[in-house]
């Protein structure tokens, strides 16, 4: 792995997730960003927050708390930072988004700069920050650069509402090397675009959109990877969790774990294992990233013992 530049560059949202007993920094760019950082992977964020608001304070600090740089932050002066509420029943949730916030201005003018900068392996990128023409246009300039550069593009598709669209979707996955959906998604996805049932579906979906690679988690199902021509090249089965507090954030958290076995070295199977086991345990926190950094420990020394 890198000791400089960043091995993932993230790109999108960073807000407030509100919780009905507390407040704390979220978004599923800054998730992934904190947790690579917290078992050793360089990463860049680059998002937009308010230029000094309650909200922005916040998710400086977490930034912080992972040692992440500001190189990629933006401050705006006219916008706050973003906001979600997250409504709790039984484990599950929901969001409710608010809207117009800093990062729906993203500035694309910088953003060239950052990946020459970074050279990084991967540029990570969500919907949800596609939902102002502003941050679109920005946020789909960077990555046609970065296919033009054989940067490996990761969308976690993360359809939200104001971001759940069939356009919205086929635009994003043109501009897509990896994809990451949850079952659901998928779903969406080939009624979306008359690609009929699994397996047949998924395969119509890789050959339209020439992806490289298809990861589909499925909660207590567990997870399967599908290869260019849709043929499935790996599964896992789902983690019993003993004392589950929420499941938020452990999509992220499956990404996070995912690149950075990756970039580790570490062949597919593998790796896909490593982020299924990560994301279980997550769901035994609390919020989108857990509070105490000794969370973190063991998994930095699986993810060294695992490299090739």
């Amino acid at each position: 792995m890198r000791s400089k530049q960043a091995g993932v560059l993230l790109v999108g949202e960073a807000l407030v997730d509100e919780f009905a007993d507390q407040h704390v920094a979220g978004g599923a760019p800054l998730n992934v960003a904190r947790h690579l950082a917290a078992i050793g992977v360089p990463a860049l964020l680059t998002t937009r927050i308010g230029v000094d608001d309650a909200g922005g304070r916040l998710v400086r600090a977490s930034m912080k708390r992972f040692g992440l740089s500001e190189q990629g932050l933006q401050l705006d002066q006219q916008h706050p930072t973003g906001r979600v509420s997250v409504i709790e029943a039984g484990g599950a949730h929901r969001f409710e988004i608010h809207s117009d916030a800093a990062w729906d201005h993203l500035d694309g003018a910088v953003l060239p700069d950052l990946l020459i900068q970074q050279e990084p392996d991967f540029v990570y990128f969500g919907s949800l920050a596609q939902r102002h023409p502003v941050a679109r246009a920005s946020l789909r300039g960077l990555l046609s650069l970065a296919g033009a550069q054989r940067r490996l593009r990761y969308l976690d598709l993360n359809l939200r509402d104001g971001s759940s669209s069939a356009e919205l979707a086929e635009a994003s996955l043109h501009l897509a090397d990896w994809v990451k959906v949850n079952q659901d998604e998928l779903a969406l996805l080939l009624d979306w675009f008359d690609a009929g049932d699994v397996p047949v579906g998924v395969e119509g979906l890789m050959r339209r959109f020439e992806l490289q690679l298809l990861v589909v988690t499925r909660g207590e199902q567990g997870y399967a990877a599908f290869d260019s021509q849709g043929q499935q090249i790996a599964s896992g089965s789902g983690i019993a969790i003993a004392d589950l507090a929420d499941t938020v954030g452990a999509g992220d958290g499956f990404s996070a774990m995912l690149l950075a076995a990756t970039l580790a070295g570490q062949p597919l199977p593998m790796a896909l294992d490593l982020a299924n086991r990560y994301a279980s345990a997550l769901c035994s926190q609390r919020g989108p990233i857990p509070a105490d950094d000794g969370f973190f420990r063991p998994w930095q020394s699986a993810l060294k013992s695992n490299s090739a």
